[in-house]
């Protein structure tokens, strides 16, 4: 299925937020949004808060924007222009976080105040000021009753918050985007991988639900193939063992954590989704956008995202003889495989740019902040 967003409704009435050429604007002044993430230092959703605050800084929104201080994401929101402010966001009992975001809110006065995920939710304070919530999967909606509204960043999380019991005129849904600049590819030596051998990517946390356990089943079954995977977790030394024990230690390269993800695109021949559960799929989005085919599990936002043949294969989640054979037929099918990354560069330009997403939220923005 080709996901889309929803269509963006024009803000005609003068007292309506639009987006103008220097950002989105409401009385005459940009359009101020507080942002608040209590995430860890790495991962997809702290990936893309980073990119998302960075895109509307660049689109003329008016920020606040509070963190907790890990360094590396200050260092890259300053860098940006952007002053974020480094809280703690510790648990119920944390009244220097809570007091400090009631001056924030104070001082800063924002329209909107948009959380990410359970904790930073759960530690908004109220005001004179819209709550929306963003989340990229599916929680526990006892964090979001302070939130008047929800943005899910798949059609499927959507439609769970509706099932809830979350009316349809306050979830809403907007997609993530991701960066396509690209970057000179890895050097195939620095992990031992011959040049003339096929290379197979995955991306993401060492975690039971990320699937590597049967991507790198399916490798041991294709001939010559070499494993890179991008990643940390608690998992690592089992994956490992896991490689040995399959006589493919030689073909499995742990790469660790990785900022510049593009580089590892630009080396991979077919790059790899293998998780039981993933929500949305940046890595996919990431992989479209860097002109990489994809095979993936098809879990819930794989599924959603790829129509099978079109832009990548799906494969039964847990099957690594159907992984292998997929990912040998995207080696071995040269059109098919150019007509998957044809297919994907499409559907990311379509529907996951910064410049549609940002219009997406502007869009959102501009139908629930109320009149003045």
């Amino acid at each position: 299925m080709m996901p889309d967003t929803e269509q963006p409704r024009p803000a005609t009435a003068p007292d309506r937020p639009i987006l103008q050429r220097d950002g989105l604007q409401r009385d005459g002044r940009p359009l101020r949004v507080m942002q608040l993430m209590a995430g860890a230092a790495h991962g997809g959703a702290e990936a893309f808060f980073d990119r998302l605050a960075i895109a509307f800084h660049r689109a003329g929104i008016e920020q606040a924007i509070a963190v907790r201080p890990h360094e590396e994401r200050m260092a890259k929101l300053r860098a940006a222009g952007l002053d974020p402010k480094g809280l703690r966001f510790g648990r119920h009992a944390d009244l220097k976080t809570w007091w400090t975001l009631r001056r924030m809110v104070k001082r800063f006065r924002p329209d909107i105040v948009l959380t990410w995920m359970n904790r930073a939710t759960a530690a908004c304070p109220s005001g004179d000021f819209v709550h929306v919530a963003r989340l990229g999967g599916y929680y526990d909606l006892r964090h979001y009753r302070g939130a008047d509204h929800l943005v899910g960043n798949t059609r499927d999380i959507v439609a769970y918050l509706r099932r809830k019991g979350v009316p349809a005129d306050r979830s809403h849904y907007v997609p993530n985007f991701v960066d396509a600049t690209p970057l000179p590819a890895e050097p195939r030596a620095r992990w031992g991988t011959p040049e003339d051998a096929p290379l197979i990517l995955g991306l993401g946390r060492l975690h039971p639900n990320k699937g590597f356990d049967v991507l790198i089943r399916a490798v041991a079954q294709v001939p010559r193939a070499h494993l890179w995977i991008a990643g940390v977790g608690s998992l690592e030394d089992d994956l490992r063992e896991l490689a040995r024990s399959l006589g493919i230690t030689d073909r499995v390269s742990f790469l660790g954590w990785r900022a510049d993800v593009a580089a590892l695109y630009a080396a991979a021949d077919v790059f790899v989704c293998s998780s039981r559960h993933e929500p949305l799929g940046n890595i996919v989005l990431e992989a479209w956008a860097h002109h990489v085919p994809v095979v993936a599990a098809a879990s819930q936002g794989p599924s959603e995202l790829i129509a099978h043949g079109v832009n990548g294969l799906l494969v039964p989640v847990d099957n690594d003889a159907a992984m292998a054979a997929s990912i040998e037929t995207v080696l071995r099918e040269t059109a098919l495989r150019e007509t998957m990354v044809a297919g994907g560069r499409a559907t990311y330009e379509g529907h996951f740019t910064e410049a549609a997403v940002v219009r997406a939220y502007a869009d959102l923005f501009a139908r629930i902040l109320p009149t003045r």
